[in-house]
This record gives C-alpha cells, structure tokens and sequence, in this order.
C-alpha cells in the first residue's frame, strides 16, 4: 500500500475476539506492543507499505500474532510486564520468521545483549526515538525479513473459505470460543510455558549406527581459519587472511557446502550493520567505506543500495547545512556554491528550494538578474530543457529560489510555461505524438495550469488513435494487395502473412486484423486443396497448418485432411468397400438440414466411408467429399451414426464391412 499506512489500534482487548473481521488473513504487517503515543506518531509519519498494527498489552500481542501475518513486530520495554529477555526468546521460539525490534533503555538494552548479538532482537531502538532512527530500523528490518524468511504466516488460510465468513449464530459463537481458546494458548505459550529439557538422549549410539562423513581436510580447515577471522572481526583485510576472502576460498572450493555462503552474508551483515552505525554517528566516510568494502563482497546486496541513497542523502544534508552557515554569516555566493556543488547528482531542486527557503531575505538582484538574462537567452536560442543546468528551465529556477516573489521572475516564468505549452501544441500538429507527450510532461512537472495540461493530453490521445488508424489502415492495404497478388509467404517481409502479423501485433482486436485473420485461413485452406488435387499431399498440410495458426475453422481443416487421407489411401482400399446401397437398412435416421443451408436456400451432397459391425452398428465414418464443404458434413456424420444394418454375412458368420454412401441434401420447394 503506498504512502502512509494506517495504524490499527488494538489497546484495551484481552482476547481475539477484539480483533476486527476485516483484518483477517491480511497480508504481512507491522506489529507494534507500545503505549507510547510519541513511538506510534512517529511510525505513522514515516509511513510504510506495510499496514501497521499497535496492541497495549502482552495477551493483545498474541492474540495478534496468531491472527494475522506478522513479518516484524517492534516491542517497547515500557509496556511488557514480563522480562523482556524472556518474552522476546519465547516470541523467537513460537515464531522464527518474526524479525525483532526492541525500543527501551540501557537497562533493557544490556538485558538484551546476548540476544542482540545471536541475532535474536534484530535492532535494539533507544528512547526517546527519533524519525530518521525509526525509518532506517523500520527499512532494515523488513529487508532482513524479505532475505532470510520465506512462506506464508503459520496460520494463514487453513480454515475453508466457506467457514471464515459465519453462517448463523451457532457458528459464530463456536468460532468465537475457538479463537478465544486459542488466544489463551498463545498467551501462556508466550508468557508462562515452563522451561523444558529435551529428553536425553544417548548421543554414543547413534554415533555408532551411522558411517563416519568423509571429512574435506581442505575446506574445514579454510571455514575454520574464517570462522576465527568473523569472530576477530578481520572482515576484508588483511589479504589472504580475511574472513570475506577465506570464505570465497571456501565457497569455489566447495559450491554446495552452506557454511561458506552464510557466513559471507554474516561478514555482508557485519559490515553493513557497522556502516548503519557510522552513518547514524554522522561519520559519513566511515559509513562509506564499510559500504563499499560490502557492495565489492555483494555489489547488487540490496541493503547496500538502500544505505548508498542513505549516506548520499547524509552527505546532501551536510552541503546544504554548510551552504546555510555561509549564507548566515553574508557569504551568499560562498552558500551557492556549495548549493551548486551538491547538485551534481540531480536532485538540484531538492537543494535550490531549501535554499531559497533560507536565502530569500538575503536574495542578490545582480544574481537573480544573471539568471534572468541566462534564461532569455536559452529561450531565444531555443535550449529550454536541455542541456542538464544550462537551460532556460535551470535558471528561471535559481531565480525563483533567490527570489520568488520577485515580479521579473515571475514574468519569465509564465513566459517559460507558455513556451512549453507551444512546443507541445506544435509537436502534436505535426503528429509527433511521442513528443508532444514529452512537452506536456515537462509543462506538468513545471506547473502549467491543470485544464491546459488536460486539453494537451487528450490532443494527443487523438493523434496517438489517429495515427495507429492509419498504420493498420496501411498494413490492412498492403495484406490486401499480397494476398490478391497470390503472394501469401514470399517474398520475405513483403507478404500476406507479414503484413498479417503486423496487424495482430498492433491490435489484434481490430477488425481490419480480425478480416485479415479470417482472408488468410479461407486462402490457405483454399491453397491446400488445390495442392490435394495436385496430389501434392505435403504441401496440402503445410497450408493447413498456416490455415490452423491463422484461426481456421477447425472443422473445413478436419474435412481436407480427410481428403488427403482418403487420397492417399484409395489405392489400398479401392477393392474394400461395397456401396451401402447392396446392404440391408433395418434403421433408418434422416439427417437433419442445417438452418444455415435452409436460410440460403442450399442444397448439396456429402461422400461418405463407414464400417457395419457385426451387431449391424455403424462406427468409423468419415467424410470423403462434400460439395459445398463444411456446410452438410455434421448432419450427414450425425445421421449415419444412427443408422442400422443387416449384418453382412460370410461361411455363415457375420463380418465386419466398409461401405460409401452419397447423402444427398436437397431443399424441398
């Protein structure tokens, strides 16, 4: 969900009864324990794309945790009546997936200590909070979650959907007791389930029932030397005996041994988790260099971009505080210069409206004057958006920054705005509407008037419409001419089918795509039955499949491969088949005449092959020929089915016999 995220407030509800009907099976969001109005208004400015939760006691919190999916939960010391150590183990045991965010004191902090070091508490978040804190712990939690855990929440849709929404009284009063049973349990999961001991076990036996592992002297050895290094903290230097490089050692010497792999992403952790410290410290090249040392490990690691726009971000800070402390003590020009050397990375009007916040009562008229006479020039020269800060739109705003209310400034600004509307107008005369759209995004992004920007905008959906109108009516004529050419598949790039595929990919939706679909199946159905009468059998199935890809209708493509079939093999069965008019008909079913035929006054004939079992049922029928095809194969097949005959007999038996037979269908008057 982006922007902000609304805190649902959970306070004041023992049981999971409390928790709303709507919420659940939600997707994975932010839980928060806390009765610190301070910690939920800030959780509500930062905002998050993940929905936010808050409950105000420790019974809430697992009634929640067993209601919805919960990726990261942020505990506040304050609030826990348990010790927090212990609440926050149990919580890890219960719900391994479940990244830990713990807000407190020094004392919870050092009550904390070895569960922050295993990697139990995540981050450990000291009060009173702070925004900037709150963000980047918020951010690093959920990409931790997103990298080491996977699959849905442990309780997510195992109740049948027809059983979630309540079917009577009776129902929900047993789903209530249910839940709140259930609520019950987690909480003494959580807060009072006893300490327990596994059951010993005899470690020797086991031993003995199973062969000893082949043990890699060479790969224990590097995973050992990197072990210790990890644990001296020797991450990247010295060469050769660091715990990144020995770790690489270890992963090309074995790929498929974990042990490598993780403890890299524990060296990746280390690194970056020292460089998050450096950079809430404000020592920004500290924090720089633990990021790069990581990004050379992991270049695409995603915390090492996410804390890269950090630390730029820092470091733009930082500019612009210098900028303000030269402008404070009447170095204007100083202040733009470092203003104008922190603009490098392009976001310059982040910088110059700061700026102009803190120096529009120091403002100098030869500056904005300066700018003023840059920007005329580059609009008379015609450079308004290009190139990068030496363009009319680059001065017009630093002179809007220094002087906003200045009337000059104002002037050439609705001059630049009118400019751009112009260049748009023109680009979508001319039928350019790729930059016509690039016109009207700049005037947008520069604040041209709302109804202008929505006038343009729908002059060039028209000339978009437009002009794809005129490339399908362009490709419909150019299939056209092939197709009555006869140049259906050559020659390359310049036949029916080309210009076919053209205007499926343009809009295949289209009813000149739709016409041409359909012209090129009847043609290449048509072009395969020339070929059977060719008796080029090969080729007759290279046009159908070209009928078949081209949306053909399946039943005429059924009907000339019979043709072909029955060709091919009419030489073998010329002495197999008798007509059925020399066989005794015991059961007679006339076929139906199609509407179709009856609404265009058709008539027409249908040749047909079949086997007379011996209990006189007829099977195996096929079309052979018909005259018009397509249009009385289904009601003859559907008729001759029905139909019985006198089993043929021979020495005495019956015998199964191939007959043909011509159904006439003629429309009586």
């Amino acid at each position: 969900m982006a922007g902000s995220s609304p805190l649902h407030d959970f306070q004041g509800s023992s049981t999971l009864s409390a928790v709303p009907q709507e919420m659940v099976h939600a997707g994975e969001g932010l839980l928060v324990l806390t009765r610190d109005d301070a910690l939920v208004d800030t959780l509500q400015v930062i905002g998050s794309e993940h929905d936010v939760f808050t409950v105000g006691s420790e019974s809430d919190l697992a009634a929640h945790l067993l209601a919805e999916h919960t990726g990261v939960a942020i505990l506040d010391a304050a609030a826990i009546a348990t010790p927090v150590e212990r609440l926050t183990e149990r919580l890890k045991a219960q719900f391994p997936d479940l990244v830990l965010i713990v807000a407190g004191g020094v004392d919870d902090q050092s009550a904390l200590a070895t569960q922050i070091t295993n990697g139990t508490v995540y981050r450990f978040l000291h009060k009173p909070v702070s925004e900037q804190r709150v963000r980047l712990f918020v951010d690093a939690a959920w990409r931790r979650h997103d990298e080491t855990h996977s699959g849905d929440s442990l309780f997510a849709n195992t109740m049948p959907a027809g059983k979630r929404t309540g079917v009577g009284s009776n129902t929900l009063l047993l789903a209530g007791v249910g839940i709140a049973a259930l609520a019950l349990l987690a909480v003494w999961l959580l807060l009072g389930k006893p300490e327990t001991s596994p059951p010993a076990s005899n470690p020797g036996a086991a031993e003995a029932s199973l062969p000893a592992p082949v043990r890699d002297a060479v790969l224990e050895g590097l995973l050992e030397r990197a072990d210790r290094a990890l644990q001296s903290g020797v991450l990247v230097a010295p060469p050769g005996e660091n715990a990144a490089e020995l770790y690489l050692h270890a992963m090309r010497h074995n790929a498929n041994d974990p042990r490598a792999a993780n403890g890299l992403e524990k060296v990746i952790d280390r690194l970056l988790s020292g460089a998050e410290a450096q950079l809430l410290a404000q020592h920004l090249e500290e924090a720089q260099k633990l990021t790069e040392q990581a990004r050379t490990i992991k270049p695409d690691h995603v915390r090492v971009a996410f804390l890269t726009a950090q630390i730029g971000k820092e470091r733009e800070r930082a500019a612009l505080t210098q900028a303000r402390q030269a402008a404070s003590s009447g170095h204007i020009e100083q202040a733009l210069t470092m203003l104008e050397g922190a603009s490098h990375d392009g976001r310059r009007s982040t910088l110059v409206t700061e700026a102009r916040q803190e120096l529009e009562q120091k403002k100098s008229d030869e500056r904005v004057r300066d700018y003023l006479s840059s920007a005329s020039d580059r609009m008379r020269r015609g450079l308004l958006l290009e190139p990068a800060q030496d363009d009319a739109q680059f001065f017009i705003e630093a002179a809007r920054a220094l002087a906003p209310d200045d009337s000059d400034v104002r002037q050439i600004q609705r001059q630049f705005l009118d400019r751009l509307v112009t260049e748009a107008g023109k680009a979508l005369a001319a039928g350019n509407a790729d930059q016509g759209e690039h016109w009207i995004q700049a005037a947008a992004d520069s604040g041209v008037d709302r109804n202008d920007i929505a006038a343009l905008t729908r002059e060039a959906q028209r000339v978009r419409t437009a002009a794809k109108a005129d490339a399908l009516a362009r490709l419909a004529l150019l299939f056209n001419q092939r197709l009555t050419q006869g140049k259906l598949l050559e020659p390359a790039s310049d036949n029916a089918k080309f210009y076919l595929a053209q205007l499926m990919q343009a809009d295949p939706t289209h009813a000149s795509a739709q016409l041409a679909q359909e012209a090129f199946a009847a043609r290449s159905l048509d072009e395969a039955k020339n070929a059977v009468r060719r008796q080029d059998y090969a080729g007759a199935q290279r046009w159908l499949t070209e009928a078949h890809d081209a949306g053909g209708d399946q039943t005429n493509i059924n009907a000339v491969n019979n043709d072909i079939k029955t060709a091919q093999d009419a030489p073998k069965r010329a002495n197999e088949f008798v007509t059925a008019s020399s066989l005794e008909l015991t059961h007679y079913v006339p076929p139906v005449f199609p509407s179709t035929a009856r609404q265009r006054s058709m008539s027409g004939w249908v040749d047909m092959q079949f086997l007379v079992r011996t209990d006189g049922s007829v099977t195996d029928i096929g079309v052979i020929g018909a005259d018009p095809v397509g249009m009385f194969e289904k009601a003859a097949t559907e008729a001759v089915h029905k139909w019985r005959y006198r089993p043929v007999m021979r020495d005495g038996r019956p015998i199964d016999q191939r007959a043909r037979l011509r159904v006439r269908f003629t429309l009586q008057q």
